[in-house]
């Protein structure tokens, strides 16, 4: 009975985390009745002319840097040049970490101004900003070691395209509407040195001028949001960012990377039926968006650079990244011709549909990149249904292109779990709540074994009864109980460290956010860092001491344990702990690369922590014999037994 709850409670559990973390694209609440919503009418439906049509591009993380990967700055050159020239998008959006802020040891950041030049100069070559909108927006790396946004190092004011710091809203006219496209700035001012700038903060005025620019959006088209984090990266107040751009048909994003490449494509939906679509880098993966607007209906495809032809469809659009709240979906099934986009610096000469295995036909060339064929959506008005289109051009390469698309509205499709987990979960809150219940498991254990009463031991002890065993003794030995306590309440509250957080204004780090140039930056990746002090340094030092004192117990002194104690466990255990106290010894080298001298000597969670992990490994060893007198007597009785 009991497995059959239990069961059933996690099955409830799965099926709750799989209903929140992988949406499903089903039919979100409508937007209020308004000029966007009179939109929605079947007519003018996608058919063989070419018009309605709008599309752009995105870029993200280009990361233009002075010390690596000499070919990132000539690449990014021939996509403003070649590229764009071939794709003649209407807008271009660069999302963010336009340079790459760090130094040659790819520890310490600074903002450089070779590489804010470098990129302004292949704009100018390229002529980029002449043949289409340029609009580049600040990531976390181009915010690096600014103290304001009016100091001389903010070089985005002086070297990108935009040159306007902070949120602000760009509608792009056509003849068939307007579209509107909201960019949201959560980079944080004062700009720390990194890594403690990896989250986006957003304030409570920032969020007004947001929520008055998605009012003003309401009577465009459509509305794309675009920012530099994720919106599981940034920090906002009620009601938070999401909620804020509920309007918004999708918000395009970068900052993440593919996550190392275990993600190659981070794609989910709001509740409310916004897409979220991270782009992966530019940096390593030349990565691009093309995405498009056809008679309303959003399509899009992430693309690598120099790969051609490239192809995207428009008509039918693909089903999972749908949202009937935001899209006039009934002009599928009104439409008259399967719509396809194709770009290639050939003369693309076929470009073939099939629709679930069968071959539909050749599309001809309307104009541009423009290919439709005739069709008759009620055919495919029941169900699921696959499209595939393969383009081929004059150089003989091919490239297909195929998604899923459907006519029905209650149908159902989810998006991946794990890409919705990282985009859709608050990870400052989850990383607030796991950091504040392993200190105080452990502060919970320490305080438990203090005051409970130890058992006897009448046999020959287990693994579990000696763990407890150990515990008991740490916990009622004063120097080790205060001085792990001690520790745990000052990895929660006191600063970690005091140093140059940014170049000329020293600030203090804790675990709750950043104090510096008068400003206080709440807790994000201060949790993560706590987290992870905790569970490779904090908990493993407890357990470390607990294990040598146990030896104490047994009768053992250092010299002893080694001839005396199984040797592998010997070495393995030791070994652990040395290359734990290694990683924290590392910590305040990269402490001292990052924020200077200063912090080194003044870092109690990173310099003083090694100093006194030392003095506390030499005490279990060197403590008198008469400290442990009673579990000594207590514990050799047991064994002679």
């Amino acid at each position: 009975m009991l497995k059959l709850a239990v069961g059933l409670l996690t099955a409830a559990a799965v099926a709750l985390l799989l209903d929140w973390y992988a949406p499903s694209r089903g039919t979100p609440p409508l937007l209020p009745a308004g000029p966007r919503q009179r939109r929605r009418a079947p007519q003018p439906a996608p058919g063989a002319e070419a018009a309605n049509l709008l599309w752009v591009v995105q870029v993200s993380d280009i990361h233009i840097s002075k010390f690596r990967d000499p070919k990132r700055a000539p690449d990014f050159e021939k996509f403003c040049s070649e590229t764009i020239d071939i794709i003649q998008p209407a807008l271009v959006l660069a999302t963010g970490d336009l340079t790459d802020a760090k130094t040659r040891d790819k520890l310490g950041s600074e903002q450089v101004e070779v590489e804010w030049k470098t990129y302004q100069s292949i704009l100018k070559r390229s002529r980029v900003m002449e043949k289409t909108k340029w609009i580049d927006i600040k990531g976390n790396h181009d915010s690096f070691n600014i103290p304001h946004l009016d100091s001389v190092r903010n070089y985005y004011r002086k070297y990108s395209a935009w040159r306007k710091d902070g949120s602000f809203h760009y509608i792009h006219s056509t003849s068939f509407g307007n579209y509107s496209f909201i960019c949201v700035d959560a980079t944080l001012s004062p700009g720390p040195k990194r890594p403690y700038n990896f989250f986006g903060i957003l304030n409570m005025n920032q969020m007004k001028e947001l929520s008055l620019m998605a009012s003003e959006s309401l009577h465009s088209n459509h509305t794309i949001w675009f920012g530099h984090f994720p919106t599981s990266t940034i920090i906002s107040p009620a009601p938070g960012i999401r909620t804020l751009m509920s309007s918004a048909t999708a918000y395009l994003c970068g900052h993440l990377h593919t996550m190392g490449g275990l993600m190659p494509a981070l794609h989910s939906q709001h509740r409310g039926g916004t897409l979220e679509l991270e782009l992966g880098d530019w940096m390593d993966n030349r990565r691009y968006r093309i995405l498009a607007f056809d008679h309303d209906l959003l399509s899009f495809a992430d693309v690598n650079f120099e790969e051609w032809p490239v192809v995207l469809i428009t008509n039918p659009k693909s089903f999972l990244y749908s949202s009937s709240a935001h899209e006039p979906l009934l002009k599928i099934l009104y439409s008259t011709h399967i719509r396809v986009l194709a770009f290639s610096p050939s003369v693309i000469i076929s470009v073939k549909v099939y629709i679930d295995g069968v071959h539909l036909g050749n599309a001809h060339q309307v104009s541009g990149p423009l290919y439709v064929l005739k069709w008759s959506p009620q055919n495919y008005s029941e169900g699921f249904h696959h499209i595939d289109v393969t383009v081929q051009d004059a150089s003989g390469r091919i490239s297909t292109r195929s998604h899923i698309f459907a006519m029905e509205e209650n149908l159902s499709l989810r998006f991946d779990f794990w890409p919705s987990v990282i985009l859709l979960t608050d990870h400052h809150v989850l990383a607030r709540v796991l950091f504040g219940l392993i200190v105080l498991i452990q502060i919970a254990l320490l305080v438990i074994f203090r005051y409970l009463q130890k058992p006897a031991l009448k046999e020959k002890p287990g693994l579990l009864t000696l763990t407890s065993y150990s515990l008991h003794v740490f916990s009622k030995t004063n120097t080790f109980y205060y001085s792990i306590l001690v520790l745990n309440l000052y990895t929660i509250l006191g600063p970690w460290f005091v140093g140059e957080l940014i170049d000329g204004q020293v600030g203090a780090c804790f675990s709750f956010g950043v104090f510096v140039g008068g400003s206080f930056l709440q807790g994000s990746l201060t949790f993560v860092v706590g987290i992870l002090q905790m569970l490779f340094f904090n908990l493993p030092l407890m357990a470390y001491l607990c294990w040598c004192l146990l030896l104490r117990c047994q009768g053992h002194s250092f010299r002893s344990h080694i001839r005396h104690v199984r040797r592998l466990t010997t070495v393995l255990v030791h070994l652990a702990m040395a290359l734990l106290l290694t990683w924290q010894v590392y910590s305040c080298y990269f402490l001292q690369r990052t924020y200077g001298t200063l912090a080194f000597f003044l870092s109690p969670m990173r310099t003083w922590l090694v100093l006194l992990t030392s003095a506390l490994i030499y005490k279990t060893w060197t403590l008198k014999s008469s400290e442990l007198r009673t579990y000594i007597v207590e514990m050799k009785n047991c064994q002679s037994s």
